[in-house]
């Protein structure tokens, strides 16, 4: 394995634990089995769309999630509405 694809694999699992370590339990769920189900197909900037959807703030992606309003700006990417349509499954 060279050294840029360490790098990216080591980008994906600190995403993954990011994801996963959210601070509120619901929201590890969600972020953590999104993450889990797609991080490992993302490309270099859907990783980078990822890393911006985790400085959003949780009540806001559990409003965009259960469709209590909807993301704008830079915060309205392809993996915003990946992680939107993406259903949990326990």
């Amino acid at each position: 394995m060279g050294i840029e694809a360490a790098s990216i694999k080591d980008r994906r699992n600190k995403l993954i634990f990011r994801a996963w370590h959210r601070g509120t339990r619901e929201m590890d769920l969600l972020l953590g089995s999104f993450a889990d189900a797609y991080m490992a197909g993302f490309t270099e900037s859907q990783l980078d769309e990822f890393e911006h959807l985790l400085t959003c703030q949780d009540p806001d992606l559990y409003d965009w999630k259960c469709g209590r309003g909807a993301p704008e700006g830079e915060d309205d990417n392809a993996v915003m509405k990946l992680f939107i349509a993406h259903r949990f499954a326990a």
